[in-house]
């Protein structure tokens, strides 16, 4: 497995992952008006990292590096269980400065057993237009 860095000619795979990804995630949403463009509006001013395995991308990441705050994690549904998830996250939490934070929503079950897995702390709740989330909070070890 490769993390390295988002580069442009990424963009049109990113978009048709994202897209499944989300729709194989967040069934209970409705997703009528979702489309590819939309990962474009997602990752904007933020750092995004990709997955490879065999030269195929299966997964990324995106970070608000001043904010310390992972906004995408995702992985394409075909990958998933496989640590393509694991890698990237360790990158990312390479990448704070201080404590980190993430939402997840609360429905999403998969993706909370994963982010207490790793060892990531509930430290609120919230409502969103999409459902209520957990905030979560990673704490550097120094």
């Amino acid at each position: 497995m490769r993390i390295r860095p988002y580069q442009e000619a990424d963009r049109p795979f990113l978009r048709t992952l994202y897209l499944a990804a989300r729709k194989a995630t967040f069934t209970w949403l409705d997703q009528s008006e979702w489309a590819l463009e939309d990962f474009d509006r997602s990752v904007i001013g933020e750092k995004v990292i990709v997955a490879e395995r065999e030269g195929k991308i299966v997964g990324f990441a995106s970070i608000l590096l001043h904010d310390n705050f992972l906004h995408n994690l995702f992985i394409d549904p075909e990958a998933q269980g496989q640590g393509v998830g694991s890698h990237l996250i360790g990158i990312v939490e390479q990448n704070f400065t201080r404590t980190g934070s993430l939402k997840c929503l609360v429905k999403n079950q998969k993706a909370v057993s994963f982010y207490l897995k790793r060892g990531w702390e509930t430290v609120s709740t919230g409502d969103s237009s999409t459902g209520e989330y957990y905030l979560f909070h990673f704490r550097l070890k120094r």
